[in-house]
């Protein structure tokens, strides 16, 4: 049997890693089915991940999706947010503890406005803790959704590189944080105009709730 390697592939390219999936409708139109065959595919999934003694607690899952436009735009409208035609939400995990979470809350608005975003408001995501083991429990951050406007004369790629800007710039203030241990429980799981990110230290068939 010839064994002769050709052209660029190597077996040393070869390692584990974690498990990823892809479902897309080609039509383009938003459906729930899409959503469910995703979480279905992802419990498929679950060899890849860790799981702690607790059975519940994993190592991290989650799914990114097309930003659901309209299931925004009506929580917006109930909380009496102001969506622009161009617009962003970003998926933000901070501190729980009053005080800290006011804290994060001003420094993100702050990094936002300094790169001539208008931040727009905050929704207080729905969690169900019952899907989380005690691990998870023991770092539970408090979970929100920020709502970002872009300038009538801002096109998406700039408005998509000013997001990106604003990230760094909360990331980097955050820094600060940990490390006087006012906040270290944030994360940015997404901020875009285009996707919206939803992740946790789950297991895969409890993400729905």
């Amino acid at each position: 049997m010839n064994t002769k390697l050709k052209g660029l592939y190597h077996p040393s390219f070869e390692k584990d890693s974690c498990g990823f999936g892809l479902i897309a409708n080609v039509d383009d139109k938003p459906s729930h089915w899409l959503i469910k065959t995703s979480i279905t595919a992802l419990t498929r999934l679950t060899h890849r991940g860790a799981v702690a003694a607790d059975g519940k607690s994993g190592d991290g899952c989650g799914l990114l999706l097309k930003k659901p436009d309209s299931f925004l735009r009506s929580k917006a409208i109930e909380l009496g947010i102001d969506c622009a035609d161009q617009y962003a939400v970003a998926l933000i995990f901070i501190s729980p503890h009053a005080g800290e979470t006011e804290i994060s809350q001003a420094i993100i608005e702050g990094k936002i406005a300094d790169q001539n975003l208008v931040f727009a408001g905050w929704r207080e995501v729905p969690t169900d803790i019952s899907a989380c083991g005690e691990e998870a429990l023991k770092s539970l951050p408090a979970i929100y959704h920020a709502y970002i406007n872009a300038p009538d004369e801002m096109n998406n790629a700039e408005f998509e590189r000013s997001l990106y800007l604003a990230r760094r710039a909360i990331g980097k203030a955050h820094e600060v944080l940990e490390n006087s241990r006012i906040d270290d429980y944030y994360y940015i799981s997404s901020m875009s105009s285009n996707v919206l990110s939803y992740k946790g230290l789950i297991m895969p068939a409890n993400l729905p709730v």
